[in-house]
């Protein structure tokens, strides 16, 4: 499928996955990369979650320098669709991305935090509009679908950025900030990425509108976390955000 121009309509028609009969969906092999960084408190219940999707799939975990007893954890949760790869120091969310696709052997790719922010059991109405042939990208926007405890910093930066890519890229994205962002394979693997941190999601977004794909929005839920709970992301993440999208627009 040809890319579709970035600024062609809305976001596309909502494809469900009813509209997919199911054993079509189950022969779409799904790859979820999940980076991980001292989340020993939620990590093996996002994982049994994923497990229980029923979709075929690998779940390709990259344990991030992790230093709280979460490495250990993870090499007991390894095994069948389960893979961990260890990084011998933190390196950061946009390079474990990037440690992780070289391993994808599935049709799509998903990206899924390991904080429990986000619900596993939304993987098939995500993957629908893909394996429709409709979009080759989707992103799953909490501002169509439900929110729950995000604080106004977050709410604030991430009506920002959607508002930047619909001004610097004529995108009509809602949530681009989204940690749901899914991908046939062979297009993210076609995006040359230099992202080491949280600007994997300006830099694919922008990188991605510039080659012509339109990215198609799904609802999702969304349950925040303080950072009291372990929340990492911060107002500088904030900051190399904007200036991301920006550079990227702008830059060859």
């Amino acid at each position: 499928m040809m890319p579709v121009a970035a600024g062609e309509g809305e976001s596309g028609p909502p494809v469900s996955a009813a509209r997919i009969r199911s054993d079509e969906l189950a022969r779409t092999k799904l790859t979820v990369i999940m980076p991980v960084y001292n989340e020993r408190d939620t990590v093996a219940g996002v994982v049994e979650r994923v497990r229980r999707v029923p979709m075929a799939k690998e779940l390709i975990i990259i344990d991030d320098g992790s230093t709280d007893g979460t490495s250990e954890l993870l090499d007991q949760l390894a095994g069948g669709e389960v893979r961990v790869i260890h990084q011998p120091q933190n390196m950061g969310k946009g390079m474990a991305i990037r440690r992780a696709l070289t391993e994808a052997t599935g049709d799509v790719v998903i990206i899924q935090d390991a904080d429990g922010e986000y619900d596993p059991t939304e993987y098939p109405k995500l993957v629908a509009p893909i394996r429709a042939g409709d979009t080759a990208v989707v992103y799953g926007s909490r501002f169509r679908g439900s929110i729950e405890n995000m604080r106004w910093p977050n709410y604030l930066i991430n009506r920002l950025l959607a508002w930047m890519v619909r001004v610097l890229y004529r995108a009509p994205l809602t949530d681009e900030a989204t940690c749901y962002k899914v991908f046939r394979t062979e297009v993210v693997k076609s995006i040359p990425l230099h992202c080491r941190g949280f600007e994997f999601c300006p830099e694919v977004t922008a990188k991605l509108l510039k080659r012509g794909y339109r990215i198609q929005e799904v609802p999702i839920t969304y349950r925040g976390r303080s950072k009291r709970e372990g929340k990492k992301i911060n107002w500088k993440d904030g900051l190399r955000a904007i200036w991301s999208l920006v550079k990227y627009r702008f830059a060859g």
